[in-house]
This record gives C-alpha cells, sequence and structure tokens, in this order.
C-alpha cells in the first residue's frame, strides 16, 4: 500500500451506505445515486450524490491526517518568524463545518463558491454537503493558455477575501475550479484570529507559486501588484521557502524572490 493510500485510510462500503442513506432521507429522496470523484484528496472522500450535491465524508483518519498537516504548516511557519497560525479541528464533524462555514463567508463577501446546504454527522464521521458544479475543471488542469486567462481574477477574488478579513490557507490550482468563465473556490482551511496578517502573506506565496511556473515569475508578480502593494510582496516573499517545501508546489524560489525584489524597488 502506498503513502498517500495509507494516509487516507479507507472506509466500509456499509459506513459510506449509512450516509447516502442519511443523504435520501433528509432530502426526501427514495434512493440516491453516488459516484465516486476521482481526487486526490487527503482530507476526505468526496462524493457526487445525483448529480445534485457535492459531498464530503471526513473520516477520522482523515482528521488524523488534518492534524499532521497543521503540526507541519505550523512549523514551517515558525521558520519565517511567524507565529504559527493554523488551526487543526477536534473532530471530523468539526472540520466539515468549517467547511460549510468558510464556504458561506467567501459566499458572503462575493467571493464565488459552491452553494452551502449542510454539515452533520453519520456514524462518527463529518458530512460536509454543498451544491454540485456540473462541468467544472480545477485551475490546474487547464491548458496555458486558459490557465493564464484566469490568473487576474484568481488574486481580485483572493484580495476580497483578506480584505474581509478571510483567508483560505491552502490555495493551490487544485482548490479553485473552472465553470466557463467563472471560477469557485474550494477547501479553505482554518486560520486563527490572530494570524490573519500571516495568513494573508502565505496565502499570497502560495498564489505566486502556483502560477509562476505556469504563466511566469514576472507575469505573476505584476498581476499579484494589480490587487497588492508592494509592501504586501516583500511580506509574502519571507514566505515562498516555506511554500517551496510543499509537494503540490513546484517553482523556482529564487526567480519569484528576484521579481518581487525589482518590483518593489
Amino acid at each position: 500500500m502506498d503513502l498517500r493510500r495509507l494516509a487516507r485510510g479507507t472506509v466500509d462500503w456499509d459506513r459510506l451506505e449509512a450516509v447516502a442513506m442519511e443523504l435520501a432521507e433528509r432530502y426526501d429522496r427514495e434512493a440516491v445515486h453516488v459516484a465516486f470523484l476521482d481526487a486526490d484528496n487527503w482530507l476526505s472522500i468526496p462524493l457526487v450524490v445525483n448529480d445534485e450535491w457535492f459531498v464530503k465524508v471526513v473520516t477520522p483518519q482523515n482528521s488524523l491526517v488534518h492534524a499532521l498537516f497543521t503540526g507541519a504548516r505550523n512549523l514551517g511557519a515558525i521558520t519565517t518568524g511567524t507565529e504559527n497560525f493554523f488551526e487543526h479541528f477536534g473532530t471530523p464533524l468539526e472540520m466539515a463545518q468549517h467547511d460549510l462555514e468558510a464556504t458561506r463567508r467567501m459566499q458572503e463577501v462575493g467571493v464565488s463558491a459552491p452553494a452551502p446546504v449542510e454539515a452533520f454527522e453519520v456514524d462518527g464521521m463529518g458530512v460536509l454537503v454543498l451544491e454540485f458544479l456540473p462541468e467544472t475543471r480545477p485551475l490546474g488542469d487547464l491548458d496555458d493558455e486558459a490557465f493564464a486567462a484566469h490568473v487576474p481574477g484568481v488574486f481580485a477574488d483572493l484580495a476580497t477575501m483578506h480584505a474581509n478579513g478571510l483567508a483560505h490557507g491552502d490555495l493551490q490550482g487544485e482548490n479553485v475550479l473552472v465553470q466557463g468563465e467563472a471560477i469557485f473556490f474550494i477547501d479553505a482551511t482554518k486560520v486563527n484570529e490572530g494570524g490573519h496578517d500571516a495568513a494573508r502573506s502565505y496565502d499570497l506565496a502560495c498564489a505566486l507559486a502556483a502560477f509562476a511556473p505556469r504563466i511566469g515569475a514576472a507575469e505573476a508578480v505584476a498581476a499579484a501588484r494589480e490587487h497588492y502593494s508592494d509592501g504586501d510582496l516583500v511580506a509574502a516573499r519571507d514566505f515562498l521557502d516555506f511554500v517551496a517545501l510543499r509537494p503540490d508546489h513546484d517553482f523556482d524560489v529564487q526567480r519569484v524572490k528576484g521579481e518581487i525584489e525589482a518590483a518593489a524597488g
């Protein structure tokens, strides 16, 4: 069994069947059709139900993996001279409830996200129910031209979140969905109240790390400057080495730093 499969764990079908039965009862359906998504997700089991709802089932194993990720990220934050700002959840239900609330908050400030429905618990597992968005693709899966066309919109929405006291905490190409010309944010993580400024800088560093390999470091920095000050970029620069340690980001750290320094004078 490979590391990823071991980290995610497995869930017996009868437990997932219990989730399906609960959904049928809650939404007054005689039966529901469940489709598993082929997604590389460490923190939940993603499902599509009746082509109406996107459902994330969070197991105790997922919660444990989240705790390990949170600890590692906080250690990384400390290496930047910043106090840790990521928070873990006590239970799978708390993870689902946070995801629901984060989605609501993004919508409230004008950032597109799947419509939140509810979060509840079944057999010790947290269950999050969101609107299912058909025909979406992760931003990272688009070709270079389409990817570049959406970069300004991502920076604009990210700046809107930050201006309203929100932080995403896990920005990457897989956590931005594209449907036609629209973009939707998913999978925001939990940041403590005192860590917003650091999380804001971390988000910006993650965005630059995600975009620079696809559109160029200079172009990514220029797009960020449309919505962020030079001081913001300098603060983000201090998180780039930390972001580079993440296996889901592969970019030229020194080139991005150099473009920030050139732009900020």
